[in-house]
C-alpha cells in the first residue's frame, strides 16, 4: 500500500491526482464490491477497490446481521466462504458447526477485511465519484473514473457494486427506478397493489385526528390503480445492532428536534391492536429482533408502523449527493425517534417501554459514527436495463439459464412504498410483496450493459432486473455470489482482450465452480461446495503459509 501511495504524482497543469493503471476498478465497497475486487485479485489482476466512505462490507457489516438466506443450499463461492469464516471466528468448527449466518457487525467488517489484506486489492476510502464528470467514456469504453479528492483511476475493466449505481448513470448506460406496471413485462406482482396483506393495519384507525387533521406519516397522494407504474421506492430503514446486555447497552438516543406528535399513528396502531389481538402490543410486534452472538440483534421493521420509513426516499435513486444526505438524515432522526419514543412516551404500555429500555444501541459496534449504523439500508435505488432484464417468470416458471452465475431463493421481498387514506378514510399501507418462489439460476447477462453503451463495464448490484425480480434478487448473499462471478468475467475480459458482453461463459462457470459455486439446488451441491472451502482452510503446513495467501491465479504478462 505504502509503495503505491508514494506512486501518486500530482498531474501538471491541473489539480488532480493520477494512480498507476490497474486492471480492474471497483467502485463501492459494500459486500458485492468487496467479493467482486477479491475474486479478480485472485485471479492475478491489479485491483483497487475504491469506497466512498470508511467502511466495507455495506449492509452485511452495517447492522444486516440477519442474514436474508432463503435456502441455504443455493448459497456457494465466495458468499460461502464468508459464512465459513465467521464460524471459524466463532470457533464453531469445536461444535461441528461450519457456517455462522449471523455474524455481528464489527466481525463482519473484519472478515472483509482480511479478505481484502489476503488478496493483495488496493483499498482506497474516502474515494466518492466526482458528482459531475467523474466518468471519461472513450470509444464506448470508461477509460477512467475520477473521485472527489481529485484522483485519476484508470483500468481494463470496471465494476461499479454501490447501491446507487453512481459510476453506471455516469457512463450513460440506460437505466430506471420505479416499479413497472404489469402490461410491461406481463408480472402479475408488477406495479400498485390493490390489496397488500403483509405489514399492514389489521384494524381500522382513522387517518386524520378528532380536528380533521392528516396524521403524520400519512400521505395525501392517491394510491394509484392498481397494477400502474410509478417511481415510488420501497421503503428504506436502518438495520439496529442493539443489546440487552447492560453492560454493552447505550440508551437510545433523543434526536435532536424530537417531537412525538410524528408518531401519533403508531400510538393509535398499538392501542388499536390491544382489543385485536386480546393483548397487549409487545415492543416485538414493532420492531422484530434477530438474534446473533454476545446477546445482541439485528432490528428490522415489523407490522403496519415500524422502522421503514414509508414514503421518504422517492427522491433518493436519481438524487445529487445533498439530496442523499438529507433523506439520510432524515431516516436517522425518524428510527432514533421511534426508539425513542418506545421507550419513554408514557401512554404507552408499560411493559412495551419497559422492554424497549432493556434493549439499547450496542456500544463495541459502530464506534465512529455513535454506535448507529454507518449504512442505510438501501433496498433498491437504479436498476441497469442491461443485455438481459430478469423479470417475475425467471423465479417462478423459467428458472434454468445457460449463463448461470449463481442462484436465488429468497421470496420476492419489497417492502411497502407507501402509507395513504384509503376509500374508507382509514390509514392503510401499500406494496409490500412477499411472495415465494422456487430455486433460480441468475444469467450473467444482468450484470453487463447493452453492447452499444458501455464495453467494459459491469454491475453486480444495480443490476438489470425489474422491480419484482430484484426484489427477491437483491439479498446480500446474492450480492456477493454476483460480485464473486463479475471478478472472474472481469479478469476472463482482459486475458481475452474482449468486451465483457463477450466473456466465454464456460470458463466463467467452470472457474466458479472450481472455486465453490452452486448451480443446482440441492444437498449434494452444497456440501461440493463446502468441501472445497474446506480445503482452502485446511490446515498447511508452516512452509507453505505465505504461498497460501498467494492469488490462485497470475494473468500473462502480470
Amino acid at each position: 500500500m505504502k509503495k503505491r501511495l508514494l506512486s501518486i504524482f500530482f498531474c501538471i497543469g491541473g489539480a488532480l491526482f493520477a494512480q498507476p493503471a490497474y486492471d480492474l476498478v471497483v467502485y463501492g465497497g459494500t459486500a458485492a464490491g468487496v467479493m467482486t475486487a477479491v475474486s479478480a485479485a485472485r485471479q492475478g489482476l491489479k485491483v483497487a477497490l475504491l469506497e466512498p466512505g470508511v467502511h466495507v462490507g455495506g449492509m452485511v457489516s452495517g447492522g444486516l446481521s440477519a442474514t436474508d438466506v432463503g435456502r441455504r443450499e443455493v448459497i456457494g463461492g465466495l458468499a460461502l466462504e464468508f459464512y465459513f469464516r465467521a464460524a471459524r471466528h466463532y470457533s464453531l468448527n469445536r461444535h461441528h458447526l461450519e457456517l455462522a449466518w449471523r455474524p455481528e457487525p464489527k466481525v463482519a467488517e473484519a472478515i472483509f477485511r482480511d479478505m481484502i489484506a489476503e488478496a493483495r486489492v488496493t483499498l482506497l476510502q474516502r474515494q466518492r465519484l466526482r458528482e459531475k464528470n467523474g466518468v471519461v467514456i472513450e470509444n464506448g469504453r470508461i477509460s477512467e473514473v475520477i473521485t472527489e479528492p481529485g484522483w485519476r483511476f484508470r483500468a481494463k475493466v470496471f465494476a461499479d457494486a454501490s447501491y446507487e449505481g453512481d459510476l453506471m448513470a455516469q457512463a450513460k448506460v440506460s437505466y430506471t427506478f420505479g416499479r413497472e406496471g404489469v402490461a410491461q413485462y406481463g408480472e402479475s406482482l408488477a406495479g400498485v397493489r390493490a390489496i397488500t396483506p403483509s405489514h399492514q393495519f389489521p384494524v381500522n384507525i382513522p387517518a386524520r385526528d378528532e380536528q380533521g387533521r392528516l396524521l403524520p406519516e400519512i400521505s395525501p397522494e392517491p394510491r394509484g390503480e392498481p397494477g400502474s407504474a410509478d417511481k415510488r421506492i420501497q421503503a428504506y430503514n436502518f438495520r439496529i445492532a442493539a443489546t440487552n446486555v447492560a453492560a454493552n447497552r447505550v440508551p437510545w438516543p433523543k434526536p435532536e428536534d424530537y417531537d412525538p406528535a410524528k408518531y401519533e399513528l403508531l400510538l393509535r396502531y398499538i392501542h388499536a391492536m390491544t382489543p385485536y389481538l386480546g393483548r397487549t402490543m409487545e415492543f416485538t410486534d414493532v420492531s422484530s429482533t434477530g438474534l446473533m452472538p454476545n446477546g445482541k440483534a439485528d432490528l428490522n421493521n415489523r407490522g403496519g408502523f415500524s422502522t421503514d420509513y414509508i414514503g421518504k426516499n422517492y427522491d433518493y435513486p436519481d438524487g445529487d449527493y445533498a439530496t442523499r444526505v438529507r433523506i439520510w438524515k432524515d431516516h436517522e432522526d425518524y428510527q432514533k425517534g421511534f426508539y425513542y419514543f418506545l421507550a419513554n412516551d408514557p401512554r404507552l404500555p408499560e411493559s412495551m417501554r419497559r422492554t424497549a429500555q432493556d434493549w439499547g444501541l450496542s456500544k463495541d459496534e459502530f464506534t465512529d459514527t455513535g454506535h448507529w449504523p454507518h449504512q442505510l439500508y438501501v433496498r433498491e435505488a437504479r436498476r441497469m436495463l442491461g443485455e438481459y432484464v430478469s423479470i417475475q417468470k425467471d423465479l417462478q416458471t423459467e428458472l434454468t439459464k445457460p449463463d448461470a452465475i449463481a442462484m436465488g431463493s429468497y421470496n420476492s421481498d419489497s417492502h411497502n412504498v407507501q402509507r395513504f387514506i384509503n376509500a374508507q378514510g382509514f390509514a392503510e399501507n401499500e406494496g409490500d410483496v412477499q411472495v415465494g418462489v422456487k430455486p433460480y439460476h441468475i444469467p450473467y447477462r444482468v450484470i453487463t450493459p447493452k453492447r452499444a453503451e458501455a464495453l467494459n463495464l459491469l454491475v453486480p448490484v444495480c443490476f438489470s432486473a425489474s422491480h419484482v425480480a430484484y426484489s427477491s434478487m437483491r439479498m446480500e448473499p446474492q450480492y456477493m455470489m454476483i460480485g464473486h462471478a463479475a471478478g472472474i468475467a472481469a479478469a476472463l475480459a482482459i486475458r481475452g482482450n474482449s468486451p465483457v458482453q463477450d466473456v466465454a461463459v464456460p470458463a466463467l462457470q467452470q472457474q466458479l465452480k472450481d472455486e465453490g459455486a452452486v448451480f443446482e439446488y440441492g444437498p449434494q451441491p452444497h456440501q461440493s461446495a463446502l468441501e472445497i472451502i474446506r480445503r482452502r482452510f485446511a490446515p498447511l503446513p508452516k512452509i507453505m503459509h505465505d504461498a497460501w495467501r498467494l492469488p490462485m491465479h497470475r494473468a500473462p504478462g502480470n
